[in-house]
């Protein structure tokens, strides 16, 4: 039989998708008791309603499971006390603890660049409308406070609404990708004038407060810098995975260098390199490196993660993402499109999937035939 210490170390394999971080770590694991090849384990919950109870019941069993001489893996919960609460928000720095918004979110994807001008929004956008094409449920969240450009470039107009379980439910714009941003809060192009802490607030409500449903990709398009936005996700998501946006100029590439080193410091993991602006191609022929040459390739190389993909300048884009028509979804075979897609399929390449488990069927004995042992030749 498994000792108590080998079940708590499988355990620590089990991850609350919402705080991004072990059950063991967090100190939700109540109690383990091991009995005749069965293994008993209370699980505690934030709030007894908790949508991401069946989670915790499969993974819990799936893992404890793997270990020899398990029989039987018994699931039980219970609810963390108020102070057990109170605790466990200090321990992670937070003013409360999320009750189920993030739990069907399966990748968490930071958008960053360093500085602005590169064109990381319209990359954004037509990065989750170019998942929404290939098949995955795409949602974007405009983190960019002050700069906000999303719901244009998606064409997400409207003010959102609110829920019977007083969640607020994000704008679907054309595709099926949800979007939230401050935008749809404020008067038209109204300036946002805010401090760090109405900034952690409003990153927070969005992350906690807005019905995302079950998402493949939650992409949040972050602001220029490495300020309180950046830490705020940093805090609030610590398993997030972070994709850097540059052009090829050595400017560029110097500045999202330096958003490389704050997601070090905060242990997020860099996914990849976009390298936007590559080039622009005439309609004869002729190729021109307007911003230079080989900026993402370097990126890539020195922070030792892949050039995920090269999105050469072309008017459309812009044109496009200024009308809220996504360039992926108006041209596809346009060669900006290209580029995107296959940015998305890199991607999806990069993330992990849970793939199906493939049985082979049983195979029923033919009836009238039989047989017998047949000798082995030594």
């Amino acid at each position: 039989m498994p000792t108590r210490d080998q079940v708590i170390e499988k355990l620590r394999a089990v991850i609350d998708p919402e705080l991004r971080r072990s059950i063991v770590e967090l100190e939700m694991v109540r109690s383990v008791e091991i009995a005749d090849g069965a293994v008993d384990v209370m699980v505690s919950l934030t709030t007894p309603g908790c949508p991401i109870r069946n989670h915790f019941e499969q993974a819990v069993t799936e893992r404890v499971s793997e270990l020899e001489g398990v029989r039987a893996v018994n699931v039980a919960f219970d609810v963390l006390t108020p102070d057990e609460k109170q605790g466990l928000q200090q321990k992670l720095g937070r003013n409360r603890l999320p009750e189920g918004a993030l739990a069907r979110v399966k990748n968490v994807i930071c958008v960053a660049s360093g500085k602005g001008g590169v064109g990381k929004s319209t990359v954004t956008a037509n990065l989750a409308a170019a998942l929404a094409i290939d098949g995955y449920a795409s949602a974007v969240m405009d983190a960019d406070v002050w700069g906000y450009s999303i719901p244009r470039m998606l064409g997400a107009t409207g003010r959102p609404r609110v829920s019977e379980e007083r969640k607020i439910l994000p704008i679907e714009a054309a595709g099926g990708v949800k979007v939230m941003s401050i935008g749809f809060f404020v008067e038209n192009d109204a300036a946002v004038v805010w401090r760090g802490p109405m900034l952690h607030k409003a990153i927070q409500q969005f992350l906690e407060d807005v019905d995302w449903g079950p998402l493949d990709y939650l992409l949040i398009d972050l602001p220029p810098g490495t300020g309180d936005v950046s830490m705020t996700l940093a805090q609030l998501l610590p398993q997030a995975k972070m994709l850097l946006v540059t052009t090829p100029q050595p400017a560029a590439q110097a500045v999202a260098h330096r958003a490389a080193e704050m997601a070090a410091k905060f242990d997020l993991e860099v996914i990849g390199v976009v390298e936007n602006m590559s080039g622009f191609t005439t309609p004869d022929g002729s190729r021109y490196t307007i911003f230079g040459e080989g900026g993402g390739q370097r990126l890539a190389d020195e922070i030792d993660v892949p050039l995920l993909g090269k999105i050469p300048l072309q008017e459309e884009l812009r044109v496009h993402a200024d009308e809220g028509r996504p360039l992926v979804v108006e041209e596809p075979d346009a060669p900006a499109s290209q580029a995107l897609l296959h940015l998305a399929r890199g991607l999806v390449a990069a993330t992990p999937r849970e793939l199906p488990v493939v049985q082979a069927p049983a195979m029923a004995a033919a009836p009238g035939f039989g047989g017998k042992e047949l000798p082995v030749i030594q």
